[in-house]
C-alpha cells in the first residue's frame, strides 16, 4: 500500500479522535489519550511501521545483473575492424545472480528483525513517557485547583471578622492600625493566589501538550494507587528500557553473526547468449564464480573483533539498565513511604493544630483579649497548613503515579 494511503487516514483519524474527546478529562482518559495521540508516540508508531515494512527485504537475494558486451573483436591483422569475418567475434548478453552464503542472509534477516524489536521497544518507551507526562500534568492541574479552593476557603472564613472591624474601631476595642494589617494580609493572599493561578496555567499547558487539546481540564478525583513494592519489582522486566537494551543486544548478536558469515565464500551463477555471424553459429555460456576470503586476518577478522566488542558492550549496557532501574525503584519506593508519612502527619497533627489555634485566636479576639494581628498570624498559619497538606498529597500522588505507570503493567 502506498504510504499516503495509510498516513492520511492516520492523521485524519487522530484529529477526529482529538475533537471527539476535547474538554474535561478524567485521569484515566488523559493517560489513554496521551498513549494514543501524543505526537512522539505517533512518530514512534511510524518508525515501527517502517521497520516492519523493510524487514522482509533483508534476507532476500540481490537483484540479478544483466550484462551486454562485444567479445573477440579483431583490432589488428587482415581482419581488423571486420566484425563478421572472425568466427570468435560475438555480441554477448548475459544474466548473473549473486548467491550470498546462507549464514549471511540469515544474519541480515536477524539484524532487520532486531531493528524491528528495537523500534517497538523505543515506541513503548515513548508511550510510557507520554502516559507519565499526561498523568503528572493532570495531577498538577487537579491539585493547583484544590490549593486555590483552599485559599479561597481561608479568606472566606475571615469575612465575618472584616465585617465587625468597623464597629470595633468605632467602639475603641480595635486599633486603627489593624485595618492596615488586614489590608496587608489580603495583599499577601493575592500574591499566593497569583502564584497558584500561574501553576494552574502551567499544568494546563503541559496537559494540553500530551493530550493534544488546548482546552483540556482535569475532571474527577485522582486515582488511589495501590503500591506493592514486591509486585513492581517482579514486573520490572517488562520495562521498555530493559526491552530496548535487550533489543540492542539481539542486534549486536546478529551483526556479529553477519561479520562471521563474511568469512564464508559467496557464490554467483551466470548464463550468457553469444550471437555470432550466421556462418559460424551462436553460442551459450554458463559459469559459476566463488569468492575467496583468503585474507581474513586483514579483512574479516578485524570486523569480527569489532562486533565482539559491540556485543560485550550491549550486554554490559543491558546490565547497567537493569541496575539503574532497580536502584531507581528502591529510591522511589523509599520516597513514597516518606511522603506518605509526611502526609499523615499533616492530616493528623499539623492541620488540626493550625485550625485549633485559629479558632482559639478568633475566640480571644471576640472576647477582646487579643488583637487582630494575632488572629491574622493564626489564619496565615492555617492557610499554610492547608496548602501544605494539599501539596503533600500532590507529591505523594505524583510519586505513586510514577511508580504505577513506570513499573506496573504496561498499557496494551
Amino acid at each position: 500500500m502506498p504510504p499516503l494511503k495509510w498516513l492520511c487516514p492516520l492523521i485524519i483519524g487522530g484529529a477526529a479522535a482529538a475533537s471527539a474527546h476535547a474538554g474535561p478529562l478524567t485521569f484515566d482518559e488523559a493517560v489513554a489519550r496521551a498513549d494514543q495521540s501524543a505526537p512522539a508516540v505517533q512518530a514512534a508508531n511510524l518508525r515501527v511501521r517502517g521497520a516492519l515494512a523493510a524487514a522482509p527485504a533483508a534476507g532476500q537475494l540481490p537483484d540479478p545483473r544483466l550484462s551486454f558486451g562485444l567479445e573477440n573483436a579483431p583490432v589488428s591483422g587482415p581482419m581488423a575492424g571486420r566484425m563478421n569475418a572472425d568466427e570468435m567475434t560475438m555480441a554477448r548478453v548475459g544474466v548473473m545472480q549473486e548467491l550470498p552464503n546462507r549464514a549471511k542472509r540469515q544474519a541480515r534477516s536477524a539484524v532487520a528483525q532486531a531493528g524491528v524489536g528495537a523500534a517497538q521497544a523505543s515506541r513503548d518507551q515513548e508511550a510510557l513517557e507520554a502516559r507519565l507526562g499526561a498523568a503528572l500534568a493532570w495531577l498538577d492541574l487537579h491539585y493547583a485547583r484544590r490549593r486555590l479552593s483552599a485559599l479561597a476557603d481561608v479568606e472566606a472564613s475571615l469575612e465575618p471578622l472584616w465585617k465587625t472591624l468597623p464597629a470595633r474601631l468605632a467602639a475603641g476595642s480595635a486599633r486603627p492600625g489593624e485595618t492596615v494589617e488586614a489590608d496587608q494580609w489580603r495583599a499577601e493572599l493575592a500574591d499566593q493566589r497569583s502564584e497558584l493561578r500561574a501553576a494552574e496555567a502551567r499544568a494546563r499547558a503541559e496537559l494540553a501538550r500530551w493530550v493534544g487539546d488546548p482546552a483540556a481540564e482535569a475532571e474527577g478525583p485522582p486515582p488511589a494507587f495501590a503500591i506493592d513494592g514486591a509486585a513492581l519489582a517482579a514486573g520490572m522486566e517488562r520495562h521498555p528500557a530493559l526491552r530496548e537494551a535487550a533489543a540492542e543486544r539481539v542486534r549486536a548478536e546478529a551483526e556479529l553473526a553477519a561479520a562471521r558469515a563474511d568469512k564464508r565464500p559467496d557464490w554467483a551463477v551466470e548464463a550468457a547468449y553469444q550471437r555470432r555471424d550466421p556462418a559460424f553459429g551462436d553460442m551459450v555460456s554458463v559459469g559459476v564464480t566463488v569468492s575467496l576470503p583468503l585474507f581474513a586476518k586483514r579483512r574479516q577478522d578485524p570486523v569480527v573483533a569489532g562486533r565482539v566488542s559491540d556485543l560485550a558492550a550491549a550486554r554490559a549496557q543491558t546490565e547497567a539498565a537493569r541496575l539503574e532501574l532497580e536502584a531507581r525503584l528502591k529510591s522511589e519506593l523509599a520516597d513514597y513511604d516518606a511522603r506518605r508519612e509526611r502526609l499523615g502527619r499533616a492530616r493528623e497533627a499539623l492541620l488540626p493544630l493550625a485550625r485549633k489555634r485559629a479558632d482559639l485566636e478568633v475566640a480571644s479576639y471576640a472576647a477582646g483579649s487579643t488583637g487582630l494581628a494575632e488572629v491574622l498570624m493564626a489564619f496565615d498559619s492555617l492557610a499554610d497548613a492547608k496548602l501544605d497538606e494539599i501539596a503533600r498529597e500532590a507529591e505523594l500522588a505524583r510519586v505513586a503515579a510514577r511508580l504505577a505507570l513506570t513499573y506496573g503493567t504496561p498499557a496494551p
